[in-house]
């Protein structure tokens, strides 16, 4: 779960989500996590309450997070060293009430979601930015008239406030998905070793979850992934709205075309007339990364019985870096679409002689943007 960090970041890695995922996020997590359960534990009575309040005192900077990843090595996962770590910190007394009646994987997966619903908020809220800046284009260019395109040669003519439209339900679309999976999907972890609640009350995960705030689910899911699989299905949708709008600005960017325009525009290290769209590449190349991750997240999916052999520590590192991706992908479209400039005179001079007619098309932004005010 450690972040990579390097000249590629600023590119590949912008926006808030990657320091939400970082290692020193991961941490605070799991600890936020161990003094919740201790809390929940202390009010129905399996803990002291002195116990828990020793346990939540404990903060992230006691621990060395470079030793933790090295000792998770011994073990499977991060929980074991960090458990043990925090026992030590809480002194004797308090020690045998750490973590008590929980498995790793409980305190794993539910600092994820914690961690998953942070980074779903800061992607919503670039997803919020795009489609307002998508629905301003579509309001300003309501009938501004352009070449359509199918199968990328000249078709009838359109309005590019009609393209922006599109542009605005496909995001609103994902958007919504994507809320609709932080709201009800991402769940609170807690079943102890077998997914029994053996040692622990059973009315403990509703709890729970009402600490942290996150849903409480009807069983365990140790091994039923499919809030995992919901996570991957709404980023990677989220994913390919964001590349459909920025592959189109490419596409209207190049110099042939020249009907839109990006208004802080990269150069090149060869070529100084360049005007490259950079918002517009980097948004596709975020955008691009999430497919294969989301493969990865669906292909593990299957795990064994009551915990896996694998396929849960195959999670972690493609699930931080698809909403990474994602995150990364809707803040490059965020700054792309709030600096685009339309040049209205080139969409005019580049389409094929014949008649205009856009027929419906201004009703249908007035209806796309109804909507999205709806």
């Amino acid at each position: 779960m450690r972040p990579s960090s390097s000249l590629f970041d600023p590119v590949l890695a912008r926006g808030p989500v990657p320091a939400l995922l970082s290692d020193g996020s991961w941490l605070a997590a799991l600890l936020d996590v161990e003094a919740a359960l201790a809390r929940v534990e202390a009010d129905a009575g399996l803990i002291p309450a002195a116990a828990a309040d020793a346990v939540a005192a404990v903060k992230p900077d006691r621990f060395d997070v470079a030793a933790l990843g090295a000792a998770a090595a011994a073990c499977g996962n991060p929980v074991v060293p960090l458990v043990a770590a925090l026992r030590e910190a809480v002194g004797p007394d308090a020690a045998t009430s750490v973590h008590c009646g929980a498995t790793s994987q409980d305190i794993l997966d539910t600092a994820a979601m914690l961690l998953a619903r942070k980074a779903s908020g800061a992607i919503l809220a670039d997803l919020s930015g795009a489609v307002e800046a998508a629905a301003r284009l579509a309001r300003a260019h309501r009938d501004t008239v352009m070449a359509g395109r199918t199968l990328l040669q000249q078709a009838v003519p359109v309005t590019f406030g009609l393209l922006a439209a599109g542009w605005l339900t496909g995001l609103s679309a994902a958007a919504d998905r994507l809320g609709q999976v932080r709201d009800t999907r991402l769940a609170v972890q807690l079943g102890g070793p077998a997914g029994t609640l053996a040692g622990l009350a059973p009315d403990l995960p509703a709890r729970l979850a009402r600490a942290v705030g996150l849903a409480a689910p009807v069983l365990p899911w140790h091994a039923d992934r499919t809030r995992i699989g919901d996570l991957a299905g709404s980023l990677g949708t989220v994913a390919g709205a964001v590349g459909k709008v920025a592959r189109d600005v490419t596409l209207l960017a190049q110099s042939e075309v020249g009907e839109v325009s990006e208004g802080r525009p990269g150069g090149s290290s060869s070529m100084a007339h360049k005007r490259n769209p950079v918002a517009a590449v980097c948004a596709l190349a975020g955008a691009a990364q999430a497919p294969g991750l989301v493969a990865t997240l669906l292909a593990v999916m299957p795990q064994e019985l009551q915990r896996a052999a694998g396929g849960w520590h195959a999670e972690w590192r493609p699930l931080r870096e698809l909403l990474v991706a994602t995150g990364s992908a809707a803040a490059w479209l965020r700054d792309c679409l709030e600096n685009l400039v339309v040049h209205p005179d080139r969409m005019r001079a580049n389409l094929s002689p014949g008649p205009v007619d856009t027929g419906f098309a201004a009703a249908l932004v007035d209806r796309a943007l109804g909507k999205a005010r709806a």
